[in-house]
């Protein structure tokens, strides 16, 4: 339906031997940034249940230092205490020390857990730094794609597909990291 007002069909922008090979460009370049976000998406989020874990882990390690502590105070009182059986007094002292070694052991393991998780989550963010500069390059390199729209010069084609080209290794390099 025609109002009697005759728009131009695509003028000289079809036309320009650029135009389709650039679109195509930035179209690949805003699906690998789609990528490359969610990944890092994902990653900080890995990232923060570590983080949560290890707090976790570092809780309980206090917990049991806590209670080791209470078992140690009750076993010096038994033994420094004057008790009437003194049978019964060091069978409760040496239940006591029994603790103690337990708890000793409960936070040694405890510790391990902890600093594991703690270096998980470090490689974890190195992942998702690599991969948040992977996609602030991806996005560089779509926007000075699209400039080669504008200016119609090959140049900023070939300079955003290397922004590009280093935001795809800088992301791959999270794949990586051990």
């Amino acid at each position: 339906m025609s109002d009697g007002i005759e728009l131009p069909e695509h003028e000289h922008h079809d036309k320009h031997p650029l135009t389709i090979p650039v679109s195509v460009t930035m179209a690949i370049l805003a699906v690998l940034g789609a990528m490359v976000t969610l990944l890092g998406h994902r990653a900080h989020t890995e990232e923060l249940l570590l983080q949560s874990q290890a707090t976790d882990q570092w809780a309980y390690y206090q917990a049991k230092n806590i209670r080791l502590h209470e078992m140690e105070a009750v076993a010096d009182m038994v033994g420094t205490l004057a008790p009437q059986d003194k049978e019964k007094a060091a069978a409760v002292r040496e239940k006591y020390l029994k603790e103690v070694e337990r708890y000793k052991s409960d936070k040694e393991t405890i510790n391990d857990k902890a600093k594991e998780v703690e270096a998980e989550r470090d490689l974890v963010s190195r992942r998702a730094d690599s991969f948040d500069g992977g996609e602030a390059l991806l996005e560089v390199g779509l926007v000075i794609c699209s400039v080669t729209l504008l200016t119609k010069r090959r140049y900023f084609w070939y300079t955003g597909m290397l922004f590009a080209a280093a935001g795809v290794l800088t992301a791959l390099t999270g794949f990586l990291l051990h």
